[in-house]
């Protein structure tokens, strides 16, 4: 009954659109099955049987009306639902919702899709009823997913066909602990439906020297914060605030490249630091050591219409305390509100171990 829901949600969505001529847009329903990858030792009393589900996706079909499609490839964008059983009764089942893009090589047979959500988790860690799930903290996590097909639309009048690979990955950052997460890497088999009778021809008005486009180096200003919990379960959440300062500089119509630096004030460290003093009086932590932390950083931003993935990898300059190491990364997207200002959604870890979720605003001037 779920899944005749969706459908029709997926179908009613659509049809709103139907008289949009720049686009046409299409369903498609995957079933996958597969393995948790054994990414952390402490997870292996997790992996049981081989996990399955589906991913059910509407999604819109570009046809270079506007230049950023052209300059990708034409992709296609739109929204997915993926309901997963885990095999394990003490992970449970996992439903999430994400919006993505497919991105198309080697004459639009091979389709890379990316996918950025939010997952709910039926049964997260309880320190009495489930104390084995250390991998979900909390019933709401982050979650991405990635899929790789081969795929051949309009075999039978609407109805195409796709397989591949899929990774879906399930984790709150430490918003909560334990967060151990999760990585399920699957073979996935679906169908397609396209919802409108013609395709558009696709739109090639770039002019040659399209790509040959520079500006002056961009001076930005941005605030992140949000909440997040050591690894030991129960210590709290603590807010934490960021404060950054970089320069970039955009070399073509895709991409800039950054350079600045960021303020950390992590209170969950604070407490992290107190309870290692206290609890721990061999490690030699006295327990007033700085919580503060100042890092340098590089970066790469990829400009998609007005949205942007931001990669960067940092380095902390001033570091009283160590934790996870010296080096850290931070990965997300930005989404343009004008020419100036703009919000943030980014992760930041220290290699694969998660520290924090951001939400962040912040200028570019």
């Amino acid at each position: 009954m779920r899944l005749i829901y969706l459908c029709v949600f997926c179908l009613v969505f659509s049809f709103s659109f139907s008289q949009d001529k720049t686009h046409t847009s299409y369903i498609d329903i995957n079933y996958f099955r597969g393995n948790i990858a054994l990414h952390n030792n402490d997870i292996l009393h997790l992996i049981k049987g081989h996990p399955e589900g589906y991913i059910l996706s509407w999604n819109k079909k570009t046809y270079g009306f506007k230049e950023w499609e052209q300059r990708y490839n034409y992709p296609d964008y739109g929204f997915s639902y993926a309901y997963q059983n885990l095999k394990n009764n003490v992970l449970g089942n996992v439903a999430s919702v994400y919006a993505h893009y497919n991105f198309y090589f080697f004459k639009r047979n091979l389709m890379f899709r990316v996918g950025q959500g939010i997952a709910y988790a039926e049964n997260p860690y309880h320190k009495e009823d489930n104390f084995r799930n250390i991998a979900y903290g909390s019933h709401l996590m982050s979650s991405t997913y990635a899929m790789l097909n081969y795929k051949k639309e309009h075999i039978v009048g609407r109805f195409g066909l796709q397989a591949g690979f899929s990774l879906l990955h399930y984790s709150n950052a430490n918003f909560k602990a334990p967060n151990a997460s999760t990585n399920s890497i699957a073979l996935n088999f679906g169908v397609t439906y396209s919802l409108d009778d013609n395709e558009l021809d696709y739109q090639n008005t770039l002019s040659e020297n399209d790509n040959k486009f520079k500006q002056p180096i961009k001076y930005n200003i941005a605030f992140r914060t949000g909440l997040n919990e050591s690894d030991i379960v129960g210590s709290g959440q603590f807010p934490f605030y960021i404060f950054s300062a970089y320069a970039d500089k955009r070399i073509n119509r895709k991409s800039a490249f950054q350079l600045g630096t960021d303020v950390f004030l992590s209170k969950f460290l604070k407490e992290l630091i107190y309870y290692r003093g206290v609890s721990f009086p061999e490690e030699n932590v006295s327990g007033d050591e700085d919580y503060k932390r100042v890092g340098v950083f590089v970066g790469h931003e990829l400009f998609i219409n007005k949205t942007s993935l931001v990669t960067q990898v940092g380095y902390y300059v001033y570091y009283p305390y160590d934790f996870e190491g010296q080096t850290y990364l931070r990965i997300g997207l930005k989404r343009y509100i004008n020419n100036k200002l703009f919000g943030a959604l980014t992760l930041k870890s220290h290699g694969a171990k998660a520290e924090a979720v951001e939400f962040g605003i912040g200028v570019r001037l």
